[in-house]
């Protein structure tokens, strides 16, 4: 039920519109100066406000003006005469919702009410949205007591409330994109957006348009101007992940950002000032990078501004029992389970397992177990598959023939088999075999891969077929 708050120094119409609104559904409160409703708004906590223009004392428009802007601004409407409408149209450029002239019509009344009503629910959904979010990623949503990450924790404390360039180091899957939210949801941008990239992903021809946007014209098919991420993202955070295989020209561009605070679109002429909190991650050696000439050196200075490493699950395995716990809960609300814990010798193989995938694939096993567990525990055979698949995945426990082996045809047979994995995209057949996807490109044609099928043409760039 919507509460709406009806304002007017004349008591005959507010006595009509309390019982023609009450008639409708709503609760109805009532004020006869701009000066009663700003007291009784802490109380009643309308969502709509009905105001008339003209009255004694404070009038509908400074009234407007000193409603409480938090948790969001309240929707008002103004009720003028005829010969006000232009003070009407002042006090919608001033924040009012929208205005009905007098006498008002009942039908018009009720159904501005409604569509007000209905904007103050979405902004009600909005904020309950964003305390979800801000809950999700409060400092305790990153789970582990170890020393190591109490360590990042207190990092992640003192960089939230400043502005400053953050680089997250750390292996696949060990949780740099919720580090990167955790920081930004604990920042003063936290009601601002928070805008992921993965950078290997995206094809270099693409990488660009996609960063800075482009001009009407700037290149074949770009029909008409559009606004890029950092634009899109202007007053909140860009989490750029696998910085590392951004392309040399894209990199001397995201440095500029750093430096002067602006973009320019493809194909634009003017500079434009961007506000924009750069977060990079990336599980490269980026001095080694350095070194083979793959990463500016001024950009990585420029970036490591703060460095937060992330330890691999291997080496902070005394969280392994908490991040059981933590994702039991979690999968036990998703698929509308019971499951009470994990048995003691099932925690014990989870803790003595390596976890090369790290916490995403301690999360997918406890994710299938409670899926398919038939009892109140979570058991050793529950389990014990999964981590069987991961030991037996090596390819290095084979024995190396006596007569050796045809490297390049093995590397052919690679490059042939996580394309047939990632049903086509390049970037995804790089990422299985842990290479950039400039150099499976240049593999693929250094090897002269038959390209004439249109499943296998990395011509179509990122997507292949």
């Amino acid at each position: 039920m919507s509460i709406v708050l009806i304002v007017d120094d004349e008591k005959l119409q507010r006595d009509i519109l309390k019982t023609i609104l009450e008639e409708e559904g709503y609760e109805a409160y009532t004020a006869s100066s701009g000066e009663e409703a700003l007291n009784m708004v802490k109380d009643v906590r309308p969502d709509v406000l009905l105001t008339d223009l003209k009255m004694d004392g404070m009038d509908g428009i400074e009234l407007i003006e000193s409603l409480p802007k938090k948790p969001f601004e309240i929707p008002a409407i103004v009720m003028t005469a005829y010969g006000t409408i232009s003070s009407a149209v002042d006090a919608i450029k001033k924040g009012a919702f929208d205005y009905l002239t007098k006498p008002l019509e009942r039908d018009i009344l009720l159904i501005t009410v409604k569509r007000a009503a209905e904007k103050s629910e979405l902004l009600k959904e909005n904020l309950r949205l964003q305390e979800e979010l801000f809950k999700k990623f409060k400092m305790d949503g990153i789970v582990g007591s170890s020393k190591k990450m109490q360590e990042v924790v207190e990092v992640v404390k003192k960089v939230s409330n400043s502005s400053v360039t953050v680089l997250i180091l750390g292996e696949s899957g060990t949780g740099k994109e919720l580090v990167a939210r955790a920081i930004h949801y604990n920042s003063p941008r936290r009601a601002r957006p928070f805008t992921a990239i993965n950078c290997a992903a995206i094809p270099e021809n693409l990488i660009e348009s996609e960063l800075f946007g482009y001009e009407q014209g700037a290149f074949t098919g770009a029909i008409s101007k559009s606004i890029g991420l950092f634009e899109s993202s202007n007053g909140g955070t860009i989490f750029l992940d696998e910085i590392g295989d951004l392309p040399m020209n894209t990199q001397s561009k995201i440095l500029r950002v750093l430096q002067d605070k602006e973009i320019r679109r493809l194909g634009g002429r003017e500079n434009i000032k961007v506000d924009v909190r750069i977060i990079a991650a990336t599980n490269k050696n980026l001095e080694k990078e350095i070194l083979n000439k793959r990463f500016r050196e001024d950009l990585y200075y420029r970036l490591k501004v703060i460095t937060i490493e992330l330890p691999p699950l291997r080496e902070r395995k005394e969280d392994i029992p908490e991040l059981v716990d933590f994702f039991i809960r979690k999968y036990n609300i998703e698929f509308g389970k019971r499951i009470k814990g994990i048995e003691d010798n099932a925690i014990e193989a989870l803790v003595q397992y390596h976890w090369p995938g790290n916490i995403r694939q301690l999360e997918s096993v406890i994710e299938r177990a409670i899926l398919m567990c038939e009892y109140d525990y979570i058991s050793l055979k529950d389990i014990q598959g999964e981590l069987k698949f991961y030991q037996d995945k090596s390819l290095f426990d084979f024995e190396l023939p006596d007569e050796g082996i045809n490297f390049e045809e093995l590397e052919k047979k690679l490059l042939k088999k996580a394309m047939d994995k990632a049903n086509g995209v390049a970037t995804k057949a790089a990422r299985l075999l842990g290479l950039s996807y400039k150099a499976f490109l240049y593999r693929w044609e250094k090897f002269n891969i038959d390209s004439s099928k249109e499943e296998h043409s990395p011509e179509k760039g990122n997507v292949i077929g």
